[in-house]
């Protein structure tokens, strides 16, 4: 097997079970806040089965940032990609967004700039340790 995806599939096994609790602690503040949170047992399960697949492919994902062999735009496209349809997947599966093409369109159009705002911010904080740490070597 592949070291990537072996590291993919480690990676969200180790990390996958946030999903749930997550999903959970959110339920518990919506009861809490509303006192009118209504749910039967199907949509809770949906729940915590696709936020598990959420968290487990968000950990998986980061795994190509570390392919050495592809560039930079492809292992971001590619985590991007894969973010981008389990995250519309699952707000879709559990009716947290409803199907309609301009709710999925606005909901792109906010993913596409929260990545990117993330992804910046990562990139631009890696960068700086880096040249901080060749700084030191470099004495």
């Amino acid at each position: 097997m592949n070291k990537y995806v072996r590291q993919f599939l480690h990676r969200g096994l180790l990390f996958g079970g946030f999903g749930p609790i997550v999903v959970s602690i959110v339920f518990v503040i919506i009861e809490s806040a509303a006192n009118t949170i209504t749910l039967n047992a199907k949509q809770i399960l949906i729940a915590v089965l696709s936020s598990y697949v959420l968290a487990f492919v968000q950990a998986g994902a980061t795994v190509f940032e570390q392919i050495d062999h592809w560039s930079t735009p492809k292992s971001v496209f590619f985590h991007f990609l894969s973010l981008y349809i389990v995250y519309i997947g699952t707000y879709l599966i559990n009716s947290w967004i409803p199907f309609s093409k301009s709710v999925v369109l606005i909901f792109t159009g906010i993913f596409i700039a929260v990545f990117f705002v993330v992804w910046l911010i990562v990139y631009c904080a890696v960068r700086s340790t880096q040249k901080k740490m060749n700084a030191v070597l470099d004495k």
